[in-house]
């Protein structure tokens, strides 16, 4: 992992849960400011992000100020690839300036592979195209173990536009490392049936009332219009089928937990009484973002 972190799928079962470990150090204590470390005192973090981000970008950002690193923003809009710049000719321009590490969001799946391979600065991944997002499946898997004793033996229900889905793909790759019971649920135009053959332990449904019963955690994903290139369904019919409302949580355990990674699309993929409610831990993902994302930058700089 001292190259960078490009995925979960390369990562074994012992990284991930020493990252996991040292993130829970990093957790905010109840009432208590948040003391800046030195751990990484003179280092350069970039974040470079192709692709509209709050949650992931913001918490890159804080986590690398918090173990006291310097932390420079730059996003596509803003940059030289607005004014027609290739990818490796900006990558080279960012690696003249020596930061020591870069984070980056991009469009196409297997981007951050191919910087990792033309520089040689450690590349964190925060999200390639349809392929993998591997700190969004890290701090939901710290954000389950915050609630429930183990990963071991979980049923769990992901479901949405899993096709679209790099936050999918890493949950699943993760959770599988744990012998964790994995249902892929959504319309069949989203959810392809080779996906059961990403990972031991997945199987797939198309019927939500099926996919979530006995559930210990349901992971509900955005539709991705923006990936789409078929007709979207309208939101009142997803919603109707694929919409979690709160009559499905009594399918599931009684305290299962309610994720989703956000941006949520209140009434289409998720109900407001749901996101709100005592099931649901989806803010305390938010604020695992920024313990994880110290665990990584530390593991990777320090």
């Amino acid at each position: 992992m001292a190259a960078g972190l490009l995925g979960i799928e390369g990562l074994g079962r012992d990284e991930i849960e020493a990252i996991l470990t040292r993130a829970k150090d990093f957790q905010p204590m109840q009432d208590h400011a948040f003391k800046r470390l030195d751990v990484l005192r003179g280092r350069m973090i970039v974040n470079l992000f192709f692709e509209a981000s709050t949650r992931t970008r913001t918490s890159f950002e804080i986590a690398a100020k918090r173990l006291g690193a310097d932390a420079i923003s730059i996003t596509a809009a803003g940059s030289s690839v607005s004014k027609g710049e290739s990818l490796v000719d900006t990558l080279n321009t960012l690696a003249a300036m020596r930061p020591n590490a870069i984070v980056m969001r991009h469009a196409a799946s297997g981007a951050p592979h191919f910087l990792a391979r033309h520089l040689p600065i450690p590349i964190i991944n925060a999200g390639d195209g349809t392929h993998e997002h591997p700190t969004q499946a890290l701090l939901d898997a710290r954000t389950i173990l915050d609630n429930l004793p183990t990963l071991e033996g979980l049923r769990v229900a992901i479901i949405g536009d899993i096709a679209h889905s790099r936050v999918a793909r890493s949950n699943v790759h993760l959770l599988a490392k744990f012998g964790v019971d994995i249902v892929l649920c959504g319309p069949a135009s989203l959810v392809p049936a080779e996906l059961a053959q990403i990972a031991p332990g997945v199987r797939i449904s198309y019927d939500m009332c099926e996919a979530i019963r006995d559930a210990d955690v349901i992971m509900m994903l955005r539709v991705q219009l923006e990936r789409q290139h078929e007709t979207a369904f309208p939101a009142g019919e997803y919603f109707q089928f694929y919409g979690l409302r709160l009559e499905h949580l009594q399918l599931a355990k009684p305290n299962v937990l309610v994720m989703h990674p956000g941006p949520i699309n209140r009434g289409r993929e998720i109900a407001s009484e749901v996101a709100d409610s005592q099931r649901s831990v989806i803010l305390n993902q938010v604020e695992n973002g920024v313990a994880v994302r110290m665990a990584v930058l530390e593991r990777i700089l320090g």
